[in-house]
């Protein structure tokens, strides 16, 4: 399993952090991604923007879809 997608478990199992980032990418979507790739770091489970982006990219389930239609403009 890469980083991107263990660390992508984590969050989503940390339903506050997942509820606190959806609202960061609603309003500042790179921002959000600079959040994701510190968490990362945080846990040990370092990614960059770009395989974070991949990673959600590669998603195929409607939360996702719903998430990545909110904040498009970071991804």
């Amino acid at each position: 399993m890469s980083n991107a997608a263990a660390l992508y478990a984590r969050i989503e199992n940390d339903r506050d952090l997942s509820k606190g980032l959806f609202r960061q990418a609603l309003q500042n979507p790179s921002g959000a991604l600079d959040s994701i790739c510190e968490i990362g770091n945080q846990l040990n489970l370092p990614v960059t923007l770009q395989e974070v982006k991949d990673h959600i990219n590669s998603l195929d389930d409607e939360i996702t879809k719903q998430w990545l239609i909110k904040a498009r403009g970071g991804l």
